[in-house]
């Protein structure tokens, strides 16, 4: 009972001690916090340096924490504040890894890997960039990934461009110098008509090139493999039926032929017409089927988006490739069968090395093309159209811009239409 009333009247009691520090107590009889902050340095020689930096004081009304900012804390034998934990904080860019068998204050700093990005100090971890960014190279935020596919801008795509244009305009001239001299013996040999009709369908291959350089759209997507197969086709389908032509005009000559009633009618073009057909009707039931669209590519590459046409159907593609090889091995066939045959503008020689490399060109394409990806995939495709056509007009026209440059006396005689 005694200790009872001391204690409630402690709880009201206020007093003040030297110098004018007030005291009292708190509800439950216990004197309030208040501590004297002190700077405890131990010397050499067992001696100790005591100095007061601050105090606490708490009560029930408020807490308080006085720091003497003019105070030295440190000095004058530490020049930086001591480390509250094992190591410093990591930076951004960087994670936190627990270290095993230590405390939990102290842990390692690991760095993003790419692709992850932190841009706080001492995260916990690192946060994944979406599909269509990546981490920049201090891992410290998420920045745009490169568009890739095959621009006029780069050297690569310009320099395709540019070699297209100077075949077509040269396959013009070409065009151009039969045009002027389409009455000599040398420009009716294997038959004139079928001549034009290769220069115009090989000038298509030279500009169809051009459809696949720049940005993909879905109108690109759709035209750039159908113009390429058909026009093609027409280009080999034509060699195959002048080849035919030296045949048929050979054998002709052969006493009780019957490929005498061949001979001059439009044989060779209702060929071309039915091989391009046949290849048309495959288009045709690709654009169906399975058309090409414009896809972007977020995963093959971690700091590129490619963007590309995606054939659809890569049986159907495959298959014009194979319909105009199939086409390309016959002409190389029938040519090599006529080579020999004694005639002084028997062009069956030119197609037989024009065709060996057109086979050459398209068998090395396959597995490059499919060993390839974004612009280097389409730069292949270029570069096998551009080569293969540059072959067929080599072959089969400078020979006879040669005669009719050259050795005109080879080509004076002008035969009448």
């Amino acid at each position: 009972m005694f200790f009872s009333q001391i204690n409630q009247f402690v709880r009201n009691v206020i007093f003040t001690t030297f110098p004018n520090d007030t005291h009292s107590f708190n509800k439950h009889g216990d004197p309030p916090a208040r501590f004297n902050i002190v700077k405890w340095l131990f010397l050499p020689g067992n001696q100790i340096d005591v100095t007061k930096v601050g105090s606490f004081n708490a009560s029930d009304h408020e807490t308080q924490l006085y720091i003497n900012s003019s105070a030295d804390l440190w000095g004058p034998h530490f020049n930086m504040t001591p480390e509250l934990l094992c190591n410093a904080p990591c930076a951004p860019g960087y994670r936190k890894s627990k270290r095993e068998g230590a405390p939990s204050c102290c842990y390692d700093c690991v760095p993003c890997v790419d692709g992850e990005m932190s841009n706080t100090s001492d995260a916990p971890s690192c946060f994944r960039c979406p599909g269509y960014e990546m981490s920049n190279k201090q891992r410290t935020a998420c920045v745009p990934k490169m568009i890739n596919y095959l621009s006029y801008e780069e050297t690569l795509g310009a320099s395709l461009a540019s070699i297209a244009l100077v075949l077509f305009l040269t396959t013009s001239a070409v065009q151009g110098v039969f045009v002027k001299y389409w009455k000599t013996p040398i420009v009716r040999a294997n038959n004139r008509n079928l001549s034009c009709l290769l220069l115009i369908s090989l000038m298509l291959c030279f500009l169809c090139t051009l459809l696949f350089i720049g940005r993909p759209t879905q109108i690109c997507c759709l035209l750039r493999q159908v113009t390429f197969g058909i026009v093609f086709t027409i280009s080999v389908s034509s060699v195959l039926a002048k080849t035919l032509t030296v045949i048929i005009a050979f054998n002709a000559t052969k006493p009780g032929s019957k490929l005498k009633k061949y001979v001059g009618t439009q044989l060779p073009i209702v060929l071309v017409t039915i091989c391009s057909l046949g290849e048309i009707g495959i288009c045709l039931i690709w654009m169906a089927s399975d058309p090409p669209f414009v896809e972007v590519d977020i995963l093959s590459e971690r700091d590129t988006i490619i963007l590309q046409c995606n054939e659809g159907s890569v049986t159907f593609f495959f298959c014009i490739i194979g319909y105009i090889g199939t086409l390309a091995l016959l002409s190389f066939i029938a040519a090599f069968l006529a080579k020999d045959f004694p005639d002084r503008f028997n062009e069956a020689k030119n197609i037989t090395f024009s065709m060996l490399g057109f086979c050459s060109v398209w068998g090395a394409f396959v597995p490059a093309y499919l060993s390839s990806k974004g612009s280097r995939m389409v730069a292949v495709e270029i570069f096998a159209i551009l080569s293969s056509s540059a072959g067929l007009l080599g072959c089969i026209f400078a020979p006879k811009c040669y005669i009719i440059f050259l050795r005109p006396q080879l080509n004076t005689k002008v035969i009448a239409q």
